[in-house]
């Protein structure tokens, strides 16, 4: 009876202990994947950069210059006031000193990025009074430092005038350095009363409003533009051309800055098909697909608001190895190079099955000695094997430290294999083909050349061989 409890007992308290770790489980979610997160979205900075120069106090239609595109432009601020990770700034020129003369320093951040502006920066709008000269060089060039730094954010200007450059600077060198700085993206430019594309193309995306409606369409587009995410598929194709490959880190760069702007492991959809990308539209890039050996796709554009398919050739097989014996081996490494190639494209462990572009390759095996085999083919999803002997190990052991190397017997000659390492460690385990061998050593502690020791020994395939000096 005593022991019929006891077990009940036992019983009892493993259906306790099952519960509690089955709720610790529940908890921890342990040995449950973690649910996949979400890529943060980038803050998004756009520094609206106004002429307010003297030009800008003329008619333009129902109004003068100025009020009308101020007016328009609150009509769009109005709009931003919900629109999440967004901050907007002003920066105004022409505005702080009369012209003549002129004053080509006259430019000034009016109000800085911050959440919630809206209503500064219509404030700021109605007490400008355009008087002054266009500097828009050195507003370009200023608005670096209106830009603090930031790690994950795209910063944007628009820049709003009715004319040219005034002040003897360059706005597209401007323009240029500070996208390669990674500082902004292309800006855009809105072109009032005249067509000024010939002058600001190199600058960046220019629209020209030569009435109210146009200026408003522009402001939209422009708008919807800077905010609205673009698609984009990435299709590896095989060797047929199809888009069959995938599992592949690729990497886009900014082809201005040559900065990393994403990286994704490429993956198919529920449908079977390459998965849909969000990519910024405003920069031009340089794909890097890290296939071995890469494949590189440059100059690739996007179209803000439509989806994108860009094709690259990656077309991929296998490459394993095995011994004659199918002994299991490990820790050692191949080496893989392009055919005829000197450049190390990978060095593969031996128990590893690696994929690599099609073609032909030369492979390295790094057992004692090395065996080379040359102009090895690797099929689109095939899995060639490189078949070697099977090598034996050689355990080298040694009472103390000291000086010496592993070689070949060859017809006579010693070739040079291997040298011990002078370690505490008195033992080396070495993988060596089947054959005749010789160490010489010579302890440490010893001052007479006559003190050298050698001991010849074979190695035999999938076989052990201890060697004690």
């Amino acid at each position: 009876m005593s022991y019929v409890l006891c077990q009940n007992k036992m019983k009892t308290r493993r259906i306790i202990i099952g519960f509690v770790f089955l709720a610790f489980l529940g908890v921890t979610g342990f040995g449950q994947g973690k649910p996949e997160q979400e890529r943060p979205k980038p803050l998004t900075r756009i520094l609206f950069v106004f002429d307010a120069s003297q030009s800008m106090y003329g008619r333009w239609q129902s109004d003068t210059k100025f009020n009308i595109a101020s007016r328009l432009f609150v009509n769009i601020l109005d709009s931003l006031r919900y629109v999440k990770n967004l901050e907007i700034a002003l920066r105004v020129y022409g505005h702080q000193k009369q012209f003549p003369p002129q004053d080509c320093s006259d430019t000034k951040l009016e109000v800085p990025f911050a959440p919630d502006n809206v209503n500064r920066i219509k404030h700021v709008l109605k007490t400008i009074i355009p008087k002054g000269t266009t500097p828009i060089a050195y507003s370009l060039q200023q608005s670096e430092k209106d830009f603090t730094p930031c790690d994950h954010c795209r910063n944007i200007i628009i820049l709003i005038t009715d004319g040219l450059e005034e002040c003897n600077g360059d706005p597209c060198l401007v323009s240029h350095d500070l996208q390669q700085k990674g500082i902004v993206l292309k800006p855009f430019i809105i072109g009032i009363g005249k067509d000024f594309s010939e002058m600001f193309d190199c600058v960046g995306t220019y629209f020209d409003a030569t009435s109210e409606t146009e200026f408003s369409a522009a402001l939209n587009i422009v708008i919807s533009r800077a905010l609205n995410p673009t698609t984009a598929q990435i299709n590896l194709l095989d060797q047929y051309g199809k888009a069959t490959e995938t599992n592949v880190n690729m990497t886009f760069y900014d082809a201005v800055s040559g900065k990393v702007e994403y990286n994704f492991v490429h993956s198919f959809n529920a449908k079977g098909l390459p998965d849909t990308l969000e990519i910024d539209p405003l920069k031009t890039y340089n794909i890097v697909v890290h296939t071995i050996p890469p494949v590189h796709k440059d100059s690739v554009k996007l179209v803000p608001g439509k989806h994108k398919i860009i094709g690259i050739e990656a077309p991929q097989g296998y490459l394993a190895f095995k011994t004659s014996g199918n002994t299991t081996i490990k820790y050692l490494p191949v080496v893989i190079r392009k055919k005829g190639d000197r450049e190390t494209l990978n060095v593969q462990q031996f128990d590893q099955v690696e994929k690599y572009l099609t073609g032909r390759y030369d492979v390295e095996v790094l057992c004692l000695p090395r065996i080379l085999v040359r102009d090895v083919e690797v099929a689109q999803s095939h899995t060639t094997t490189v078949e070697i002997p099977v090598p034996g190990m050689a355990v080298v052991q040694r009472t103390t430290n000291g000086y010496g190397s592993v070689y070949s017997e060859d017809k006579g000659q010693l070739v040079w294999l291997y040298n011990l390492k002078d370690n505490p460690q008195q033992q080396e385990n070495l993988y060596l083909q089947p054959g005749k061998y010789r160490v010489v050593f010579r302890s440490k502690f010893s001052n007479r050349s006559e003190f050298t020791t050698e001991k010849s020994f074979v190695v035999e395939a999938g076989q052990t061989t201890n060697v004690k000096l």
